[in-house]
C-alpha cells in the first residue's frame, strides 16, 4: 500500500484551499446585496464588493463559509476531470521513434492455452477470452486478411484458425475445398486433451 505523502498532498490543495477563503469574501458581499430580483441583487452585489473586500481576512459566516467551500471544491473537481480526461502524450520523445513490436509487447493479449487462441502469425495470437484478467487488453476478435488470389489466405490463415476448434464457424467456401479438407476434422471434434496440455493418444497412436 502507497504511503500517504501529506506535504504534496497539501501543495497540491492549497491554491484551492486560498480561493476558497477568498470566495467567503464573495459571499459575504452577496449576502450583504439587497434587491427585490435577481438583476437589483446583482447591481447591489457590486456596490457591496468593494467592502466585502476591504479586509484580507475571510468572512467566518456560515453561509459565506458555504460559498468558499462549493468554489475549492468545485475548481479542484473541474481540474481532476480536465486531467483525467486530458490526452496521453508520449512526453520527451520525439517523433520517428517507432519500432518493431517485441515478444513483451504482445504477450499480455496471449492465453497461455494455445488453443484458445487466434493465430494471427506465426509468433502472434490474440486470446478468445473477451474478459481477459486486465480489462485494458481486451480487443475486437475481427481479423481482415487482405491478399491476391494464391496468397495463402485459406492455406495459411483460414485453416490454422479452424484446426483451432475453440468456437463455433461459419464460412463461405466458394472453391468447395474446405469442407472436403477440413470437415472430416471439425467432424471428429477438438481433441482431449492430457494433463500437459497435450492431445491424448489411444494404444494405436491415434489422437482421441
Amino acid at each position: 500500500m502507497k504511503q500517504l505523502n501529506v506535504k504534496k498532498l497539501v501543495l497540491l490543495n492549497l491554491p484551492y484551499f486560498l480561493l476558497g477563503l477568498f470566495a467567503t469574501n464573495l459571499g459575504e458581499a452577496w449576502r450583504l446585496a439587497t434587491g427585490a430580483d435577481a438583476s437589483a441583487k446583482m447591481l447591489s452585489f457590486f456596490s457591496t464588493l468593494p467592502v466585502a473586500l476591504g479586509s484580507w481576512w475571510p468572512s467566518l459566516h456560515p453561509l459565506d463559509l458555504a460559498v468558499g467551500l462549493c468554489c475549492g471544491a468545485g475548481l479542484r473537481l473541474a481540474v481532476y476531470l480536465k486531467g483525467k480526461n486530458a490526452k496521453k502524450y508520449r512526453h520527451n520523445v520525439e517523433y520517428g521513434s517507432a519500432r518493431w513490436g517485441t515478444h513483451e509487447d504482445i504477450a499480455p493479449y496471449i492465453d497461455p492455452v494455445f488453443q484458445n487462441n487466434v493465430i494471427l502469425t506465426q509468433t502472434e495470437r490474440l486470446t478468445m477470452s473477451s474478459r481477459p484478467k486486465n480489462p485494458k487488453y481486451a480487443r475486437n476478435k475481427n481479423v481482415l486478411v487482405i491478399g491476391g488470389s494464391g496468397s495463402g489466405k485459406t492455406r495459411f490463415w483460414l485453416k490454422p484458425n479452424l484446426m483451432q476448434m475453440h468456437s463455433s464457424y461459419v464460412v463461405t467456401d466458394p472453391k468447395g475445398t474446405i469442407l472436403v479438407e477440413c470437415g472430416k476434422m471439425l467432424q471428429r471434434g477438438a481433441p482431449k486433451l492430457g494433463k500437459d496440455g497435450k492431445p491424448v493418444k489411444d494404444k494405436h497412436g491415434k489422437i482421441v
